[in-house]
């Protein structure tokens, strides 16, 4: 299936299992779609199974989005406090639409957690809350880290078959165009391995031989990484240049989002490091996995990084952030680098490489071996160290399994394909009247949630009012339930003078407590302090 193709069928509101292998282009659709949605104010809950995964797509990790956190299963109980949290309720509402990229990462029980939790707080038992559900992979890369004898592979859950998704399996492939290199991978992903293909791999295990201080190492553990480039910056002369990391948002979001993050809290650099951009920015030229050089550091003192052409970047801070309905929630900025003498496997999911020195030799998970040579583009551009034997293996269920999804999809494409330009735009338009009304439905139903977005502004309690069309004495209500229900926003700068406070607050203690809440006792009590201060008061009252 080509690109525009699985664009035309995500626009119609299925739900969609979107597929394809390594360089296919699965992010670059997905964020054309997410685009769609936000010309068109579709409310999105955009997730991943892996921090560095949502970091990637400006989203948070599924876990996080959901409220089930490490947990695999969810007890009644423990389901029934999750839906009790406001804000996580609210979100979970709003979303008419969720994506959840690198799917092949997680477990079963986890996506079956998801679906009972958005079901119990969308009240229906539509799968998932009747969301549209978007999942973003590839079986054929790392699998959920479990202790159990096989991996809990989510297409193995009981949530899995009621979503009734559509498969669309891409094709193309943007990345590698050296046949060697794309005959191999293939032949791992069919576990087709012949001598030939281990005549080509053999060419490039070279244990003697490097490509210098111009390719990334790939190692299976995170010691490696850490000693390479620790002692390759030790080895520079010069002086070192250290960038902290600023921060801003809440910090439960902040959590995440810093963890996920590739670039360091503190990076420290020399002339000549070698550095690796993990950051998006085709605007100034780099991508995530761009690498290259530092070749000195401009007057305001951020780096100049050369990449292999001699092509020159200023490495400025960027900002990475999670978002709720276009509302920045936490944002963070930093250098979008780090030292890139050496980076795990894992971390090296999505970026393209220019020229990598692999070691296999310690490979303990399926999908390692491709996921690792699926990052450079050629044959040239890669040396290997060696390999194991569990270096190219793959799961066979995840083979059989591959079978099925090629024919589902080949099966999705005659579909829609034997429908008309007009059914189709039929078919658009419905969903987005659908995201619509729901949307509407949801503001009607929530006002407390629509208070506090504007709190979270700069606007005075009468301009709040206004907005709302409400009068101020309703806003000061809405505060005291926001400053109940959301702990995190902060109300503050509604804060009357610490005398009013404290005249109001001997009173309310003065007061039974049957009374305290009687506005003309406090009044009473209170005889300087107009009404409108007095129920402010009440909101910051102990």
């Amino acid at each position: 299936m080509t690109q525009a193709q699985a664009l035309r069928i995500l626009k119609t509101g299925r739900n969609i299992l979107l597929l394809g292998e390594a360089g296919a282009g699965k992010t670059y659709i997905l964020r054309q779609y997410l685009d769609y949605l936000a010309d068109h104010s579709v409310s999105v809950g955009i997730t991943a199974s892996t921090g560095i995964a949502a970091t990637h797509i400006g989203g948070t990790t599924i876990h996080s989005w959901s409220g089930i956190g490490i947990r695999d299963s969810l007890s009644q109980q423990q389901i029934e406090a999750i839906a009790d949290k406001h804000q996580l309720k609210s979100q979970i509402q709003r979303a008419q639409v969720l994506v959840i990229d690198e799917i092949s990462m997680l477990s079963a029980k986890q996506f079956d957690a998801v679906d009972q939790v958005t079901r119990a707080i969308r009240q229906t038992q539509a799968p998932f809350g009747g969301l549209q559900v978007i999942l973003v992979g590839d079986f054929f890369q790392l699998p959920p880290i479990s202790q159990e004898p096989e991996p809990p592979f989510v297409f193995t859950s009981q949530a899995w078959e009621p979503l009734g998704l559509k498969v669309c399996y891409l094709d193309e492939q943007h990345r590698q165009a050296d046949e060697a290199l794309l005959s191999v991978l293939s032949a791992i992903r069919s576990q087709t391995i012949e001598e030939s293909h281990f005549e080509i791999i053999s060419e490039r295990i070279k244990t003697d031989q490097d490509f210098g201080r111009e390719a990334v190492h790939l190692y299976t553990h995170n010691a490696n990484v850490d000693e390479l480039n620790e002692s390759a910056l030790a080895d520079l002369p010069g002086d070192e240049h250290e960038f902290i990391m600023k921060y801003s948002g809440k910090r439960k979001y902040l959590e995440g989002l810093v963890r996920g993050c590739l670039a360091p809290e503190a990076l420290v650099l020399k002339l000549n490091a070698k550095v690796m951009f993990v950051k998006n920015n085709p605007e100034r030229g780099y991508v995530n996995g761009t690498t290259g050089k530092v070749t000195g550091f401009n007057p305001d003192g951020w780096p100049v990084v050369a990449n292999s052409d001699g092509h020159e970047f200023i490495a400025e801070p960027e900002q990475w952030s999670i978002e709720e309905d276009g509302v920045p929630k936490a944002t963070i900025a930093q250098v979008p680098l780090r030292l890139a003498w050496a980076i795990t496997v894992h971390k090296s999911q999505g970026m393209t490489l220019d020229r990598a020195v692999i070691d296999l030799t310690r490979s303990f998970a399926p999908g390692m071996g491709y996921v690792a040579l699926s990052r450079v583009q050629t044959l040239d551009g890669l040396i290997l160290r060696g390999i194991n034997n569990t270096a190219f293996a793959v799961h066979p269920l995840v083979t059989s399994f591959e079978q099925r999804l090629r024919a589902l999809s080949e099966a999705t494409s005659r579909q829609f394909e034997n429908l008309t330009d007009e059914q189709i735009k039929t078919m658009h338009e419905s969903f987005l009247t659908k995201a619509a009304n729901s949307a509407k439905q949801k503001d009607q139903d929530d006002t407390y949630e629509q208070t506090r977005k504007l709190v979270e502004t700069n606007l005075s309690l009468t301009d709040i009012a206004n907005g709302r069309e409400m009068t101020v004495d309703t806003i000061i209500k809405h505060l005291g339930v926001i400053a109940e229900e959301y702990p995190e926003t902060d109300i503050s700068r509604f804060r009357p003078k610490r005398s009013i406070i404290n005249k109001v607050q001997k009173a309310y203690n003065a007061l039974p407590a049957g009374e305290r809440m009687i506005l003309s006792k406090l009044k009473s009590a209170c005889p300087s302090v107009s009404w409108q201060d007095i129920k402010l008061a009440l909101v910051y009252v102990e």
